[in-house]
C-alpha cells in the first residue's frame, strides 16, 4: 500500500469517524426531543379530560365514546382518572387498559406529584391534578406514531447521506491526496536521472515542507558530490605522483640487470632505488593523511586536545626524521591551559603542524622553525616562522592548491601536497590559515583557531 492510499483511508476513515459521532448526536437529541415533547402532549391530554369531566360536568360516557372513534387517530390519548382515595371515577377503555395502574404506581405518583416512563414503545405519565378545588390522580398513555416514523425517515435519510458522503469523502480524499503528492512523485523523477556522471543536478527547491526535503537531498548531493570529487582527485594524484618515482625505479633496475656491474655500481643504484622508495613511502604517508583530512567531520573523532602538545609531538617526529631540522617554541608562560585547548583530532593536528615544521624549517636558510603561541580577543594565533627566501605575492593565492610549488622549489623538494593538507585539516576544526611573505626576509604562517 502507498502513501497516497494510505493517506486516502485514514483521511475516510477519520472523517467517517466525525461523521458518525455527529450523526449519532443529531439521532440521539431529535430521539430525547420527540420523547420530551410527546410528555407534553400527553400531560396537556390528561388535563383536558379532567377539565372537562370536572368543570364542564360533560358525560363519561360521551369522552369514552369520542375516544373510541378516534382510537387509530394520532396522539389519541389513554387516560385514567382516580379520586384523593385512589378510586377510579373514568377511565377511556377499562377493557383495553395498557397502563394498568395498581395501588403502588397510584401511591407513587401521590407521593411524587408526577412520573413519566416508557412501557414498551408507549409513553406514560402519572400526575396528580387539582381542579374544581380536589385533588385528581391522573395517568395517560400513547403510542406516538408520528414521531417515531419522523424519526425513523431520520435514520434512513442520515444513513443513505452517511454512505454517499463516504464516496464523496473518499474520492475527494483521493483525489487531494494525488495532487499534494505530486511534487515527491516529480521529484522521484528528477532524483532518478541524477548519477555519478552529473552528481551537480539538484532537486527544485519550495518554501513548503517538501521543499525542505529538497533542500535536505540537495545538501546530500552536494557532500556526495564533494566525496565523489575528492576521491576522483585522491586517485588523479595517486596516480600523477607514484609514476615518476616508480618510472625512476623501474629504469635504474632495469639498467641494473642490462649487464653485470662491479660492486660499487650496484651499492649505488640501490642508494638511488632506497632514496626513491623512501620517498614513495612519504607520499604514501602523505596521501593517506590527505584522505583522512577529507573525510566527513561527523566521521571524524573528536575530543578535547592541548594545542601545545600537538606542537611538541610534530616537532619531535620531524626531528627523528631530519636530524639537522631545529624548532623554537615559544609558549608564553601566562597562557592559560583552557585557552590552548581546543575540540579537535590531535592525529590530523599534528599531521599540519608537522607538515607546516617541515615546511618552515625545509625553506629556511639555517635550517630553523619558530613557532609563537598567542591568544588574543577570543583566538588561538599559532604562527610559524622561518628565514628563507620568500614567496611570490602572486604564489601565495596558490600555495594552497595540490601539487603547486613556488619559483624555490629548486631549494628543496616536495611533493606539493603539504600546504593542501595543512589547509583542509584546519577547515576541518573550522581554522584558518593567513600567509604573510617578504623576499628575501622569510615567510609567516598563521594558523588561527
Amino acid at each position: 500500500m502507498n502513501i497516497q492510499q494510505r493517506i486516502t483511508i485514514l483521511f475516510t476513515a477519520v472523517s467517517a469517524g466525525i461523521l458518525a459521532i455527529f450523526m449519532g448526536i443529531v439521532y440521539f437529541s431529535a430521539s430525547q426531543n420527540r420523547a420530551s415533547e410527546f410528555y407534553n402532549i400527553l400531560q396537556k391530554e390528561a388535563i383536558t379530560k379532567v377539565n372537562l369531566l370536572t368543570e364542564t360536568q360533560l358525560n363519561a360516557e360521551t369522552l369514552q365514546t369520542i375516544y373510541r372513534n378516534n382510537r387509530e387517530i394520532l396522539y389519541e390519548v389513554e387516560a385514567a382518572i382516580y379520586n384523593a382515595d385512589l378510586e377510579l371515577i373514568y377511565h377511556d377503555a377499562v377493557d383495553i387498559d395498557f397502563v394498568k395502574e395498581t395501588p403502588d404506581m397510584l401511591a407513587e405518583i401521590q407521593g411524587s406529584q408526577y412520573i413519566q416512563f416508557f412501557q414498551e414503545d408507549w409513553q406514560v405519565i402519572g400526575m396528580v391534578y387539582r381542579s374544581s378545588g380536589q385533588d385528581y390522580i391522573i395517568t395517560a398513555a400513547a403510542y406516538d406514531e408520528y414521531g417515531y416514523n419522523k424519526l425513523y425517515n431520520l435514520r434512513s435519510t442520515m444513513l443513505v447521506t452517511y454512505f454517499l458522503a463516504l464516496l464523496l469523502i473518499f474520492l475527494t480524499g483521493k483525489y487531494f491526496s494525488k495532487n499534494a503528492l505530486l511534487p515527491l512523485a516529480k521529484m522521484a523523477m528528477d532524483a532518478k536521472s541524477i548519477s555519478a556522471n552529473n552528481l551537480d543536478l539538484r532537486l527544485k527547491e519550495g518554501d513548503d515542507e517538501i521543499g525542505k526535503l529538497a533542500r535536505t537531498f540537495n545538501a546530500m548531493l552536494e557532500r556526495l558530490e564533494k566525496s565523489f570529487e575528492s576521491q576522483k582527485q585522491f586517485v588523479s594524484y595517486l596516480a600523477h605522483e607514484f609514476r615518476t618515482p616508480l618510472s625512476i625505479l623501474i629504469g635504474e633496475i632495469e639498467l641494473s640487470l642490462s649487464k653485470e656491474r662491479d660492486t660499487d655500481m650496484y651499492r649505488e643504484t640501490l642508494s638511488t632505488i632506497l632514496k626513491d622508495a623512501k620517498k614513495m613511502a612519504q607520499l604514501s604517508e602523505s596521501f593517506l593523511d590527505l584522505a583522512k583530512a577529507s573525510y566527513d567531520k561527523t566521521q571524524v573523532k573528536f575530543q578535547q586536545i592541548r594545542v601545545d602538545e600537538c606542537l611538541i609531538d610534530a616537532s619531535h617526529k620531524l626531528q627523528l626524521a631530519h636530524a639537522d631540522y631545529k624548532v623554537e617554541l615559544l609558549i608564553p608562560e601566562d597562557l592559560e591551559e583552557e585557552n590552548i585547548t581546543l575540540l579537535g583530532n590531535e592525529y590530523l593536528l599534528t599531521t599540519a603542524f608537522k607538515n607546516l615544521l617541515e615546511n618552515g624549517c625545509k625553506y629556511s636558510l639555517d635550517r630553523t622553525c619558530r613557532v609563537n603561541i598567542t591568544f588574543e580577543e577570543g583566538k588561538l594565533l599559532i604562527t610559524f616562522s622561518d628565514h628563507g627566501l620568500g614567496i611570490d605575492a602572486e604564489e601565495i593565492r596558490h600555495i594552497f592548491k595540490p601539487f603547486f610549488r613556488g619559483k624555490n622549489k629548486s631549494q628543496a623538494e616536495g611533493s606539493g601536497i603539504g600546504l593542501y593538507l595543512v589547509e583542509k585539516i584546519i577547515s576541518l576544526h573550522e581554522g584558518k590559515v593567513k600567509v604573510t611573505s617578504k623576499i628575501g626576509e622569510g615567510t609567516s604562517f598563521t594558523v588561527a583557531f
